[in-house]
């Protein structure tokens, strides 16, 4: 007898897998292996500029189901990956590549990670060197001690 507990899971998940083939789609067929592997990788590597976090295979918008029907159109017509690839950044930019190639306009997107470690280094020294500097200076001159045992003479109602 099944628990249930295990028949209320069941239940619950069931729509979620069938809702998850549905999105998948249909089978594709290739004429041959290679350009199944092209249109794999392809799918993987260009970005759903919708979803924006997500290639175009794991994505169920409406434009990344158009995004991969226009990568297995132009696969089966026979056009290479490159093509396909500068077809894509020329309708939706270069934000749909996962690997954005280096150039002038990309320049800040590969150099701000080491950006960001110099800065976070130069900014731990500066407070490790204050810090330092910090404790090699007396708390108080003599002239703020004397004003100090003034003021706190006063405050207690002594008198000098």
């Amino acid at each position: 007898m099944i628990p249930r507990f295990s028949c209320l899971l069941l239940a619950w998940l069931l729509p979620a897998g069938l809702a998850m083939a549905l999105a998948i789609g249909e089978p594709l067929e290739f004429a041959t292996e290679a350009q199944q592997r092209q249109y794999d990788t392809l799918v993987r590597e260009l970005r759903c500029t919708v979803c924006q976090s997500e290639t175009i295979h794991e994505s169920n918008a409406e434009l990344a189901a158009d995004m991969r029907r226009r990568v297995y159109a132009m696969t089966l017509a026979g056009q290479d990956a490159e093509a396909i690839v500068g077809f894509m950044v020329q309708r939706y930019g270069d934000y749909v590549r996962y690997r954005p190639p280096l150039q002038a306009n990309t320049l800040l997107l590969w150099a701000s990670p080491f950006l960001l470690l110099v800065v976070g280094g130069f900014t731990w020294w500066r407070i490790v060197v204050g810090r330092r500097h910090m404790a090699a200076y007396p708390a108080f001159t003599r002239r703020e001690r004397a004003l100090l045992d003034r003021l706190s003479r006063e405050d207690t109602g002594r008198q000098p």
